[in-house]
């Protein structure tokens, strides 16, 4: 499995950009997810990780990746898997109330569109992510988008992950 792309869009903003699958250090969870596409989701803007845009989904590999190519510090363009328990997401001040209960899992396919990210969490500290994914077109478009829908929020726009 080597250069694979996708295409990550905000479908309602019309904005879409191509990342290339970083097979060679992550290749479960790479293959987990390719095999999965297409997956799209409402989208949010992360309240602490700063520049991040992410949807959640139920768990689609037969079982959860391992910690590969892990980092705390994304870069601009990162694509990035999260697994997360409901307990640990599970509260109001998330806002997935609603979605996400104590027993079950819930994955984090995200977005991260500028410098200075931390996964640092307050509540559980760090959350090291599987770097699965890198933009290699349209990033700074996709920038824009991301930072329109901080300012104007992100009610109604789903993020999308296709095979390009």
């Amino acid at each position: 499995m080597t250069d694979h792309f996708i295409e990550v869009s905000l479908v309602k903003r019309n904005v879409h950009c191509t990342a290339k699958l970083l097979v060679e250090r992550a290749p479960i969870t790479c293959a987990a997810i390719w095999e999965a596409l297409p997956l799209a989701g409402d989208v949010y803007h992360a309240k602490y990780a700063r520049n991040e845009i992410y949807a959640l989904f139920p768990p689609f590999a037969e079982t959860e990746p391992p910690l590969e190519n892990p980092t705390v510090t994304p870069i601009p363009g990162d694509l990035c898997y999260f697994a997360f328990a409901g307990t640990e997401l599970g509260t109001k001040a998330y806002g997935y109330d609603r979605e996400v209960r104590a027993g079950t899992t819930v994955v984090d396919l995200a977005l991260f569109y500028e410098r200075n990210n931390l996964l640092l969490n307050g509540d559980v500290g760090w959350v090291p992510g599987i770097v699965w994914g890198q933009i290699v077109e349209g990033l700074e478009g996709m920038a824009e988008a991301c930072n329109d829908l901080w300012r104007t929020g992100a009610a109604g726009e789903t993020l999308s992950f296709r095979r390009a």
